[in-house]
């Protein structure tokens, strides 16, 4: 019989992996047979159940440094996985660079391809190129916000308390399920908001962000695409990076770097308070994913 020791060291690496359903569920597997194939050995010597199960798990080592090891092992994605991962932001990129966002048609067809691919890929167990489609489907939800602005204001504030419910549901179940797979992975879903919010007040009419000035984005368009440019190099670079430390770096670093190139570019109309609420948003998106990830996952460990 397999000591209840066992089963917990299995359970704690489980909870503090961060890899695929099917790598993860090998690796497991391969894990839990060397375990109890150590544990088996030790007993039939005369060893105690309780101290041979220890002593496997202590000659194995840490749960969480091995789970490390095992991330670093198995979370590079492929260059195929990298471009994926890579093509909704570039999608975005030609919507300003080939001024396509002037057409409504294009702008649904874009936005309808992203989402159906991003369905494609949820009804698939969630692959690693995913995540940067997600973040834009959450556009949509937040353009019909914006548009409940201009009804007349008894049914906008009617509207807006029917909406915004329903709005942060979706947000936060999307989020929710990708944080448990890794919060890291609803970092990079969320990479272009900060981004997409910065150019939407800089290139506000007068200074109101409601009123978009056509003629601003016309002027910006190419800059607006390189930014977008930038976030599928940072999504592509995600993919194939090992080290946790170094995703996180890099989700970090790329927004306030495209942040401070958008408060230069648009000399002054997105004001440097303004990027610096951004910035601060950024950090403390990155800390509250990585705060409901472990609450989450420590969660998961008691409740066994």
């Amino acid at each position: 019989m397999t000591s209840h020791v066992l089963n917990n060291y299995i359970a704690d690496l489980k909870a503090n992996l961060r890899i695929d359903g099917e790598s993860e569920n090998e690796v497991l597997d391969e894990l839990k047979c060397h375990l109890e194939d150590e544990f088996d050995d030790m007993v039939q010597t005369g060893i105690p159940e309780e101290e041979a199960a220890r002593t496997a798990v202590r000659l194995l080592g840490s749960a969480k440094l091995i789970a490390k090891k095992i991330y670093e092992a198995h979370s590079q994605g492929s260059w195929k996985h990298a471009l994926l991962a890579s093509v909704p932001h570039m999608l975005f990129a030609a919507l300003f660079a080939l001024n396509w966002w002037k057409g409504i048609g294009l702008v649904v067809i874009v936005l309808s391809s992203v989402l159906g691919i991003a369905l494609v890929g949820w009804l698939h167990n969630k692959p690693m190129w995913l995540f940067p489609w997600l973040g834009y489907c959450m556009a949509p939800v937040l353009a019909a916000g914006l548009l409940l602005l201009y009804l007349p204001r008894v049914w906008s504030w009617i509207s807006i308390l029917i909406y915004i419910p329903l709005a942060l549901w979706f947000i936060y179940s999307v989020t929710i399920r990708t944080i448990r797979k890794d919060w890291l992975y609803g970092a990079l879903m969320l990479l272009p908001a900060p981004i997409a919010v910065g150019w939407y007040i800089a290139l506000g009419h007068d200074g109101n962000s409601l009123q978009l000035d056509t003629d601003y984005i016309q002027g910006f368009a190419p800059l607006i695409a390189m930014s977008f440019l930038a976030l599928a190099g940072v999504a592509a670079t995600f993919v194939r990076m090992r080290k946790r430390w170094l995703r996180t770096t890099l989700l970090a670093t790329s927004q306030f770097v495209i942040l401070i190139l958008v408060t230069f570019y648009t000399r002054g109309r997105l004001a440097l308070w303004s990027s610096a609420l951004l910035a601060l948003a950024t950090v403390g998106m990155l800390i509250g994913l990585s705060y409901i990830d472990r609450r989450m996952r420590r969660r998961s460990i008691f409740s066994r």
